[in-house]
């Protein structure tokens, strides 16, 4: 499966009730009102934190590669009453009528893109979008290998009273050298009349400090603070969760 549809079917069902966390909206509200509207989330699955932002007064358009979570967060926008432009678009071939004073991503969904030809063409489309004092945020992460005794572990959580869903996380192979991490999981929907199945690999393609700064330079990009999430200072090479604010270099890229 290609990794940009790996949210669809089953897994957005499963997604939107077994995630163990949720975005606090204030860090991207903060971003936004420093370097204006309009604003674009980049990976707004099914409106976390979009639509917090709108709800806030801010204008801010949300694009998605899965057509099931852009369908599912035009409805909560719908339910709360919010008007928000959503696209079924990759980052890496963005092609919108607006450009944006602010674009981000909702936390390390750059990660989702498989490989550094994906994630140069993103940066690519990030610039031809920005406004030409405009800065994008990008949060980053280099996952370590899950642990072992997580594996064939199932976590549920109730669809309804007669519904269950599950996931399943069966095994995982990391490349060092490819910086990637392929994690193979199980999604089931449990039934009176049976149990729907999908298996699914869940990539995660790490950047290092070093690299990202070098991918945003081919992009015409300049990488304006790398910030190490832990500390709050200047991330250095070993980091492992960090958050780059980029902004557009003069002359083309």
């Amino acid at each position: 499966m290609d990794p940009a549809d790996f949210y669809s079917g089953i897994v957005v069902d499963a997604y939107a009730r077994l995630k163990s966390s949720t975005f606090d909206p204030e860090p991207y509200v903060r971003f936004v009102q420093r370097h204006g509207e309009p604003a674009l989330e980049i990976g707004c699955g099914d409106g976390e934190p979009l639509l917090d932002l709108c709800a806030a007064g801010l204008d801010v358009d949300g694009v998605d590669s899965s057509a099931d979570m852009v369908a599912r967060c035009r409805e909560k926008a719908a339910e709360r009453g919010l008007t928000t432009g959503v696209f079924h678009q990759r980052a890496e071939s963005l092609d919108l009528e607006r450009r944006y004073a602010s674009i981000y991503f909702a936390g390390p969904t750059f990660n989702l893109l498989p490989d550094d030809d994906t994630a140069s063409r993103a940066l690519h489309a990030i610039r031809d979008h920005l406004t030409e004092d405009g800065a994008a945020l990008v949060p980053l992460w280099v996952p370590a290998p899950t642990p072992p005794d997580d594996f064939d572990v199932t976590l549920s959580a109730s669809e309804d009273p007669d519904v269950e869903l599950r996931y399943t996380s069966l095994s995982e192979v990391v490349d060092p050298q490819r910086r990637t991490r392929v994690t193979t999981a199980r999604y089931e929907r449990v039934t009176p009349a049976g149990v729907e199945v999908a298996d699914r690999e869940w990539l995660i393609h790490w950047h290092t400090p070093s690299g990202f700064h070098a991918l945003c330079a081919s992009a015409g990009l300049r990488v304006v603070s790398l910030v190490n999430d832990e500390t709050g200072s200047p991330a250095p090479e070993a980091s492992t969760t960090f958050t780059a604010t980029v902004t557009r270099e003069e002359g083309p890229p």
